[in-house]
């Protein structure tokens, strides 16, 4: 009976290989649709063509202040600008949903204090209110700096840990390449689908598709609350040291 079993199963097999292999390969070939072309930079400084710049050097003519909606007040210099600290938290005036984003950092050479207090800022990949609401990257001098894990540069605040701590020196310019999926709601606000990020720092994978358990939260555990297309929103922490700077900022929305 085994025998007999394994003769069919074997001529089963070979049927449908030689059914395969009898098809046209044209059969599993899609054209359409055709990928738009863009053209990709050499310099990771220059932003894709269908990037939307929030960041080139100039202006701030994209970002508002959070807390009232009047015009950033950050400043700007050398292609950069800079948290002036008291001035609060600055938003894109666009809202996005899933996109790519591009944006550079420095945490200035004379910083000081320790911890938690050494140039802290965070990137709030989707904004969801005033103050601190949203979905925090940590940004931090993370170079020699001991502090809790899921605190440091490149975590998910008080979430996930970074793979590694891909940190540069204070006074070198930084970067995060960030792919963001945002939540997806039922219509009585429980959680459809949670929000997905993957994050490189400095061209080094940080943060790897990870599934977000709801917004950041300072004290006790993230909860998700239903929210639409949102802004990006850059973090005045007001420390007492010297504040950091932003740069060459910009989103692809997907």
């Amino acid at each position: 009976m085994f025998k007999i079993s394994c003769i069919s199963t074997c001529l089963m097999f070979t049927a449908l290989i030689a059914n395969a292999q009898s098809r046209n390969p044209k059969d599993t070939e899609v054209w359409t649709p055709v990928p738009k072309i863009v053209s990709a930079p050499v310099d990771s400084q220059v932003a894709p063509a269908d990037a939307i710049i929030l960041f080139g050097g100039k202006n701030l003519n994209e970002w508002i202040t959070v807390k009232d909606k009047s015009a950033a007040k950050w400043t700007v210099s050398d292609n950069s600008f800079t948290v002036k600290k008291g001035t609060g938290n600055i938003q894109t005036k666009k809202a996005f949903t899933n996109y790519q984003l591009h944006i550079e950092w420095k945490i200035p050479v004379n910083i000081t204090g320790e911890g938690q207090a050494r140039g802290n800022s965070g990137v709030f990949l989707a904004s969801t209110g005033g103050g601190d609401g949203g979905y925090e990257l940590q940004v931090l001098d993370s170079y020699n700096n001991v502090t809790y894990s899921n605190g440091q540069a490149g975590s998910i605040y008080k979430q996930f840990i970074p793979l590694v701590n891909a940190s540069r020196k204070p006074g070198e310019w930084q970067s995060y390449d960030i792919i963001w999926t945002a939540p997806v709601f039922n219509e009585d606000g429980s959680v459809k689908s949670g929000a997905r990020v993957t994050v490189m720092h400095n061209g080094v994978l940080i943060q790897n598709n990870i599934e977000l358990t709801g917004e950041t939260a300072y004290i006790g555990p993230p909860v998700y609350k239903k929210h639409g297309p949102s802004p990006i929103k850059l973090q005045d922490h007001g420390d007492p040291s010297p504040a950091i700077s932003f740069r060459n900022i910009w989103v692809r929305e997907l």
